[in-house]
């Protein structure tokens, strides 16, 4: 005997709109949340460094380079060399902030890299 699946949904069409358009018609008068920032949530979440609170608004370069140095070498987040990872979170909050960063704090960071390969005997 053969046996008969029954299905969840009905797959009968109506002649009337679809239902899409206008779940999204009803949607057009209602304002979304925004999304969560993925910036954010990859500096607290995934494999990068445990960073100390407010390194990149640090005044000097040699400053930032020291305590981002200091983070990767004892962070056990981190996947790869601890120069890698310090390095790459520094690039990282440089092209996430892109236009809004100020100048003089790019150029600040900037020079925080060359602190680093410095600081780590990469010169």
């Amino acid at each position: 005997m053969a046996q008969v699946r029954k299905t969840t949904h009905s797959r009968k069409t109506t002649g009337s709109k679809n239902t899409s358009t206008r779940r999204s018609a009803a949607r057009k008068g209602t304002k979304r949340a925004a999304p969560k920032r993925w910036s954010q949530r990859v500096t607290k979440e995934s494999d990068a460094l445990d960073l100390k609170r407010g390194v990149f608004k640090l005044t000097s370069p040699r400053k930032i380079a020291a305590s981002l140095k200091r983070s990767a070498e004892h962070s056990a987040r981190r996947k790869t060399g601890a120069y890698r990872s310090a390095l790459s979170m520094l690039t990282f909050y440089i092209n996430r902030a892109g236009k809004t960063l100020p100048k003089i704090q790019r150029e600040r960071l900037e020079k925080a890299k060359v602190e680093l390969k410095r600081a780590f005997g990469r010169e």
